[in-house]
């Protein structure tokens, strides 16, 4: 896997800006040099190189540099969390169904089905204004709205792997059936769901923003990259950094997470190796 590391260029750079934002996130406690949601009027609208602010302040002279950092944690977190519930249910679920078949096979496609049908973020940002606002809320919403990925595409990898000589033999020598699912098929499919947890990961984190920025996610004070770009909608005329700054922090984060999911895809999925 390193060695394919190494020869896949976009890898390292995606491996490279995930690392760094991991790192800021972590690390923001220690590394910011504000607070990030105390004021300070005489401050407001510094502009980036600021002697104690290096990328400026916001309209509440809050330092937009420990802003940003804070933001990576409330981002990461979210998608972690979010692509961890997803892929627990939805994995489960379609394990389930692709196994077993039969009416909750079926029962469960249609429902994956209507849900499909609508779009992404508009079903999450339905489910977050049913579910209420706050951090535990949007990663609900997120999570119903993002499971059917996974439900779909572990339920096609199981309808294949079952059928393996190695599962059949398992299943006449009188294996359990948990014990075939779990022992036999799970390991077989789990690549699929590395792949489409990466993959969704960016897509979570985007999606967490786009709610924050449209007012439904993620509150102020708190800072989250969304609500920081939405804040700063009133000011790009005269202070071009506050949407900037979190705008270029989110863009090279899903990019990053996008370039280390499609590598995993190149070194996982046995139908690209060359």
């Amino acid at each position: 896997m390193i060695g394919r590391l190494e020869r896949h260029a976009l890898g390292v750079l995606g491996l490279f800006l995930t690392s760094v934002t991991l790192i800021a996130a972590l690390a923001a406690p220690l590394i910011a040099p504000h607070d990030p949601v105390k004021s300070d009027f005489v401050a407001s609208l510094k502009p980036p190189g600021t002697p104690g602010h290096v990328l400026g302040t916001d309209q509440l002279g809050r330092d937009l540099y420990s802003r940003v950092l804070y933001g990576a944690r409330i981002a990461l977190f979210i998608g972690f969390c979010t692509v961890l519930l997803t892929a627990v249910v939805g994995g489960l679920l379609g394990l389930v169904a692709g196994f077993f078949g039969g009416w909750p096979e079926t029962v469960l496609m249609r429902i994956a089905d209507v849900q499909l049908s609508f779009p992404f973020v508009l079903l999450a940002l339905t489910i977050n204004a049913i579910v209420g606002l706050g951090l535990r809320n949007i990663i609900i919403s997120l999570s119903a709205a993002g499971w059917v990925v996974y439900a779909r595409v572990v339920r096609g990898e199981v309808l294949s792997v079952k059928q393996r000589d190695f599962v059949q033999a398992a299943a006449a020598l009188g294996t359990g059936r948990a014990r075939v699912l779990f022992r036999h098929v799970l390991p077989n499919v789990a690549p699929s769901i590395i792949v489409v947890a990466s993959l969704q990961f960016s897509q979570f984190i985007v999606a967490e923003a786009a709610i924050s920025f449209l007012g439904f996610g993620v509150q102020p004070p708190t800072p989250a990259w969304g609500s920081m770009l939405s804040e700063s909608r009133d000011f790009l005329y005269v202070a071009w950094w506050l949407a900037a700054f979190p705008g270029m922090a989110l863009a090279l984060t899903a990019l990053g997470i996008n370039l280390v999911g499609d590598w995993l895809r190149d070194v996982l999925d046995p139908k690209l190796r060359v």
